[in-house]
């Protein structure tokens, strides 16, 4: 029987399902997601392809998905009611937080609400020193009266984050067994088993995230595996985390702040495996789904990590250094800018008149005006709809029908306000998203230091080929990539990515001051954990198993740090000059500076260990199999005002040919559509990828 991988990726708008053979051959179905219950789309969208490809559920021997459920709790404040137990003075540590905010001058910005009330956050007599060593002990007997208070409270979960409990975790230990044993209903987070690092805000905002999202994950996460075993599907359920791995749904149960930028992560990685396969070290990765749009850079043939996200309140994307306005998660997680300019993004008049997009979105319900199910404002989609780039009677393959003189009233009316015709507000709405997604290209690119001109631009997502030759224009890139099953390749890269694992200890203190014996010392028994829960999952060989080492390091008195890898292990002499010089480089790449003077600290140290699979997880080419091609045809679409409406061809991806095609030309495929605009050409290369490349200008 054919082996197959399952991925399953949750949109604002779209549930994407696909089922990946051995040999390439891709099945996939798109389903507009039901945010009232996330797997109830899931269930119903694999039942309907895996009864539409004739797929047996035994076929299925891998299972992984990426979810924005963890995020949107937060965004929509859906979590529980929370308790925090602290250290008696430590009560306002989230209402203190960080001095930074996201607009300097703006005096009416208000942070965002802590998660846990003032009421909720109860203090015990406890004291561990910077040393590790115990200042006061813990009053076991406070512990049981906060626990008792809180429950009575009506909590769902409670969170508990001492004092220097990084560096020694026994009274934190020792207060979890306690609350647990007291109150066993209860969902308990302590800081040592989430974030074990300096830092007494960041760990603590860590750590209430987790507590406060934990329960609804856990329900979601049972749900849906109930769902899949109804289908009769066995196959383990593996998540995709913020770092770039999979790992078990019990484990992202229990720790969810590991996989809350768990759907975006996903495109990056298929990018970077489609980019290994290609041979293309560089790219500029732009995934524009229904509800937001994503920016990554992958250089070297690398992505890079953040040591921590902000997420929730008004988080502003799109520029590491403008941070304040959300809540802080410390996890390591692909640095992805991100807007809200997805398909859905509504079209309004600000106060002074003018027009905006986004943030606000139509979502899956009521979706834009033209799916007819409700929407009464005009959005991205609506206005690509009437310019002619997406077909105008169906998307999806036909199963999603679209009213397209709904969409045509909608953008009418934005446009008489502004004084447009259709077309010229359409056009407006166009650009204003193109213009919003240069934010997010701008905030890994330039704003980084990288010439844009040095990457390809990969556009994936539903709606990222169709904006794609205006912002390589604007941007003057040369060449355009759009993968195979482009609008779903967040669920392909599911498919591509490993089992990870990751491990994090206190280190903090001056790298002069620190031996390789002292970084041994605390880094073997991380190893040793990594390696016993990779072999628990069937990881036994040694070669089938890939341990790495990092360490976060600062320059002395300096507000954060960057991750750096450790050039082997076990560490000696030359792996700490190895670490200072790649510092070195790697501040040197974000923040424009390095100095070879200023004295290191060490923060923490890091192991990570993958579980490589027997067989290659990329396979040579993909194919869809029950590609609903478009006929060839053509229609009117409009080009800006300079060149107008123009008759364009439109085909199926499989009409392409080695040989480039000159555009205007539209590709229309079941779940995405590419626009290659006048002055530039599109080929397939040998992955099934769409090439396009800008013409000489003369």
């Amino acid at each position: 029987m054919e082996q197959l991988r399952l991925g399953v990726d949750i949109g604002g708008t779209f549930t994407d399902i696909l089922l990946l053979a051995p040999d390439g051959s891709v099945h996939s179905k798109k389903v507009l997601s039901t945010p009232d219950d996330y797997s109830r789309a899931i269930q119903d969208g694999i039942a309907q392809l895996m009864g539409e490809a004739g797929i047996k559920p035994a076929a299925v021997r891998e299972c992984s998905h990426g979810t924005t459920v963890a995020t949107n709790a937060i965004i929509e404040h859906k979590g529980v009611k929370v308790g925090l137990i602290t250290t008696a003075g430590f009560r306002d540590v989230l209402e203190i937080g960080r001095f930074r905010l996201p607009r300097l001058y703006d005096l009416s910005f208000r942070k965002p609400e802590p998660l846990v009330e003032r009421r909720l956050r109860l203090e015990v007599p406890e004291r561990i020193g910077a040393d590790g060593e115990v200042v006061e002990p813990l009053d076991l007997e406070a512990v049981d009266r906060a626990s008792d208070q809180l429950v009575a409270e009506g909590v769902a979960a409670i969170a508990i984050c001492f004092m220097n409990s990084y560096v020694n975790g026994a009274h934190e230990r020792l207060a979890v067994e306690r609350v647990r044993a007291r109150h066993p209903a209860l969902t308990v987070t302590a800081s040592t088993e989430i974030v074990p690092q300096i830092q007494e805000y960041e760990r603590t905002s860590t750590t209430v995230v987790n507590a406060y999202i934990r329960p609804v994950v856990e329900r979601y996460v049972a749900a849906l595996e109930q769902k899949l075993r109804g289908l009769q599907i066995k196959a383990p359920l593996m998540f995709m985390q913020s770092s770039g791995g999979i790992l078990p749904g019990r484990t992202a149960a229990k720790s969810p702040v590991f996989i809350i930028e768990s759907g975006p992560a996903a495109g990056v990685v298929g990018s970077q495996r489609l980019g290994e396969i290609l041979k293309r070290r560089n790219l500029m990765v732009l995934d524009m789904g229904g509800t937001t749009a994503k920016a990554t850079l992958i250089e070297d043939g690398k992505y890079d990590l953040s040591p921590e996200i902000e997420v929730g309140g008004r988080a502003t994307a799109g520029h590491r250094l403008i941070q304040g306005a959300g809540y802080i998660v410390q996890f390591p997680t692909i640095d992805i800018a991100e807007v809200g300019a997805g398909g859905g993004s509504i079209a309004w008049l600000d106060a002074g008149g003018g027009l905006q997009v986004g943030p606000q979105s139509a979502g899956a319900v009521p979706g834009p005006v033209c799916y007819d199910l409700g929407g009464t404002e005009p959005t991205v989609t609506d206005a690509n709809l009437l310019l002619g780039y997406i077909n105008p009677a169906a998307l999806v393959g036909g199963d999603l029908k679209l009213d397209f003189a709904k969409a045509e009233r909608a953008v009418a009316g934005i446009g008489a306000r502004l004084g447009l015709d259709v077309t010229g507000a359409a056009h407006g709405i166009h650009l204003i998203a193109n213009a919003n997604m240069m934010r997010a290209l701008a905030g890994v690119s330039t704003e980084r230091g990288r010439d844009p001109r040095n990457f390809v631009l990969l556009a994936m997502g539903g709606n990222g080929a169709v904006h794609a030759v205006g912002l390589a224009e604007t941007l003057d890139i040369s060449t355009i990539l759009v993968p195979p099953v482009a609008g779903l390749f967040s669920a392909l890269g599911l498919i591509f990515a490993d089992v990870e694992h990751q491990l994090i200890s206190a280190f903090y203190r001056l790298k002069d001051q620190a031996t390789p014996a002292d970084l041994n010392a605390t880094l073997t028994p991380m190893i040793r954990e990594i390696e016993e829960m990779l072999r628990s999952e069937g990881f036994n060989e040694a070669k089938r198993r890939e341990l790495r080492c990092y360490a976060d390091v600062q320059y002395v008195g300096q507000f954060g740090g960057l991750t750096v890898p450790l050039s082997g292990f076990p560490v000696t002499r030359k792996v700490m000059v190895d670490l200072a010089e790649g510092f070195g480089r790697a501040h040197l790449r974000t923040y424009g500076y390095r100095s070879d003077e200023e004295p290191l600290r060490f923060l923490a140290l890091k192991v990570v260990g993958r579980g490589l699979a027997k067989e290659a997880r990329v396979p040579r080419r993909v194919v869809r199999v029950d590609e609903r091609a478009a006929a060839r045809s053509e229609r009117r679409a409009y080009f800006g005002p300079a060149r107008g409406w123009i008759t364009t061809p439109v085909v199926p991806r499989g009409a392409l040919g080695r040989k480039p095609t000159d555009g205007p030309l539209i590709v229309e495929e079941y779940d995405a559509t590419t626009v290659v605009g006048p002055g530039w050409r599109a080929s397939l290369d040998s992955w099934n990828n769409i090439v396009m490349e800008r013409k000489a200008r003369r």
